[in-house]
C-alpha cells in the first residue's frame, strides 16, 4: 500500500483542492473525538480520487475555506458512507455544506442488503477486511500513529469501485431516483441547538417529580464544569444511570452514596462530597426555579386507528418482500403511524403528507389507499 500524504500545510491543502477541482468524483470521510474530549471536533478529513487518497489535518490547517466551494459544488460527485454524521460535523465545525453526495450505506439499503456497515459491504463484494481497532480511537493525538494513518485511508479508498457496483444494481431495480431523494434530503442534515435545562435531555428523567429533577440538572451542571475542566466527554465523569439515581434517592451522606447503582466506589471516593452539594443545592432550589418535563396529553385509544396501522403493517411487511427491503426503510412507524391517525381518502390526502417522501407516494400510494380501503 502506497503512503499516505497527511496534509498539514495551507498552501499544500490549495493545491490539493485545485488537484480535486478537476475529479469528477471523489470519496470523503471524517473522523472526530467524540469519545475523548469535551467539545467534539472534526480531527481528520479523508479524500479518495480514483488514484490516490490523501489526508487533511484540520488541527493544523484551521483555515479549510478552499474547500468550502468544491463540497457545495454539485457538479462534483462526493461519495460517504453513512453521511448524516459527516455532513452535520462539516457544517457544525467548518461551515461546509455538501452537494452531489452519493451515501453508499443508503445505497446498500435500497437495493436490499441486510448488512450495510461498511466493512460488511466491502467484505461481500471485494473480499476486503477493514481493520476496525481503531473505531474508538483519540484522533485529537498528535503526530497520528502510522496504524490510524492506514486505518483512516481505508475508509475511503474503496468506495471509488463500490459506488460503481451499488449505482448499477440501483439502476437494474429502478431505483436511482428514490436514492437521490434520499441523498437530497441528507445533504440538509444540520445539529439541532441545545436549548432549556439538561436534565430534559437525558433518557429516564420523565420518570423523575420536579424537586428530582432540580437535583439532576444541579447534578448535570456539576459534571458538565468537571468534564469541561477534564477536557473529556461528561459520561467519563460519571454516567447518566448513576446520576439519575442520586437525584432519585438523594442521600444526605457519603455513606448513603455507597452502592447506587453505576457509582462505584472510586466515583464516590473523588466526587462523593461535590454529588452531596449539587443534591443539596437542588433540594434547596426555589419551587418555582424547578424544571418541569414537559408532558404529552396520552392520546385517547382509537380503536378504528388501531386497526389500520395493524392493516398497513400487514400490508408493509408484504410489500418490503417483495421489495427485498428492510420494512423500516420502504415506510417507518412514525409515518404509518399518522396516516392510521388521519387516514389518507385519495391521492390528494398522500400528497398533503409532508413526511411522505416522493418516491414513497409514487411507489407505495395507491398500496396504501388499497390497504386502508380493505378494512
Amino acid at each position: 500500500m502506497p503512503d499516505t500524504p497527511v496534509l498539514t500545510d495551507p498552501a499544500d491543502l490549495n493545491r490539493f483542492v485545485e488537484e480535486l477541482k478537476r475529479e469528477p468524483v471523489i470519496a470523503v470521510d471524517l473522523e472526530a473525538d467524540s469519545m475523548h474530549n469535551y467539545r467534539e471536533k472534526v480531527c481528520l478529513l479523508q479524500f479518495s480520487t480514483p488514484s490516490r487518497t490523501v489526508l487533511v489535518d484540520p488541527l493544523a490547517v484551521e483555515d479549510l475555506s478552499s474547500l468550502v466551494p468544491l463540497l457545495a459544488d454539485p457538479g462534483v460527485r462526493k461519495i460517504f458512507h453513512a453521511a448524516d454524521y459527516d455532513v452535520r460535523c462539516l457544517n457544525r465545525d467548518f461551515g461546509i455544506e455538501i452537494r452531489g453526495l452519493f451515501d453508499t450505506m443508503i445505497a446498500s439499503q435500497f437495493i436490499g442488503e441486510e448488512k450495510v456497515g461498511l466493512a460488511d459491504v466491502l467484505n461481500k463484494y471485494f473480499g476486503v477486511e477493514l481493520d476496525k481497532k481503531f473505531q474508538r480511537a483519540d484522533w485529537s493525538i498528535r503526530p497520528l500513529p502510522e496504524g490510524m494513518i492506514r486505518y483512516a485511508a481505508e475508509d475511503t479508498r474503496h468506495l471509488h469501485r463500490l459506488v460503481e457496483l451499488l449505482e448499477d444494481k440501483l439502476k437494474e431495480k429502478g431505483r436511482l431516483a428514490w436514492v437521490s431523494e434520499e441523498f437530497s434530503l441528507l445533504e440538509q442534515g444540520r445539529f439541532a441547538g441545545q436549548e432549556g435545562p439538561m436534565c430534559l435531555r437525558i433518557k429516564g428523567a420523565g420518570r423523575l417529580d420536579r424537586r428530582q429533577l432540580g437535583v439532576l440538572e444541579e447534578l448535570l451542571r456539576w459534571r458538565d464544569g468537571e468534564a469541561e475542566r477534564r477536557d473529556c466527554p461528561p459520561f467519563k465523569v460519571v454516567g447518566n444511570k448513576a446520576l439519575l439515581e442520586v437525584a432519585r434517592v438523594q442521600p444526605p451522606t457519603l455513606r448513603g452514596l455507597v452502592g447506587l447503582e453505576g457509582l462505584f466506589p472510586r466515583v464516590v471516593d473523588r466526587y462523593g462530597r461535590r454529588l452531596l452539594e449539587a443534591v443539596e443545592k437542588g433540594r434547596n432550589l426555589p419551587e418555582g426555579d424547578l424544571p418541569v418535563f414537559p408532558r404529552t396529553p396520552r392520546a385517547e385509544r382509537d380503536p378504528a386507528a388501531e386497526k389500520r396501522l395493524l392493516l398497513l403493517k400487514a400490508w408493509r411487511r408484504k410489500k418490503a418482500q417483495e421489495m427485498e427491503m428492510d420494512p423500516g426503510i420502504v415506510i417507518n412507524n412514525a409515518l404509518l403511524e399518522e396516516v392510521s391517525r388521519c387516514p389518507p381518502r385519495g391521492a390528494e390526502d398522500l400528497a398533503d403528507l409532508p413526511a411522505l417522501k416522493n418516491w414513497q407516494r409514487e411507489v407505495l400510494g395507491e398500496g396504501i389507499l388499497a390497504a386502508l380501503g380493505s378494512g
